[in-house]
């Protein structure tokens, strides 16, 4: 049950990420979004990635995996176009 409850979240998390994730990507526009909460995000969803690898709950990982890999390109971008 523990594995469902946690796909079903992992699901709505990543997704909900998306739209704003890709945003980004497409217009190279950061200059609405706080460097500091990136920076904060992106410590916190690689520390849930960890995490989700020590319980071996795999709807954990993969979607920590994806959202850490679009937060850091964000990061990334708002480093490089401020």
């Amino acid at each position: 049950m523990e594995t469902l409850v946690s796909g079903i979240a992992a699901i709505f998390t990543t997704v909900a990420f998306f739209p704003q994730a890709m945003h980004i990507i497409r217009y190279r526009e950061t200059r609405a979004i706080s460097l500091y909460m990136y920076v904060i995000f992106t410590i916190g969803v690689a520390f849930w990635l960890v995490f989700g690898f020590m319980i071996w709950n795999w709807p954990m990982i993969i979607a920590n995996f994806i959202t850490f890999g679009l937060s850091a390109t964000i990061l990334t971008m708002k480093l490089r176009y401020g």
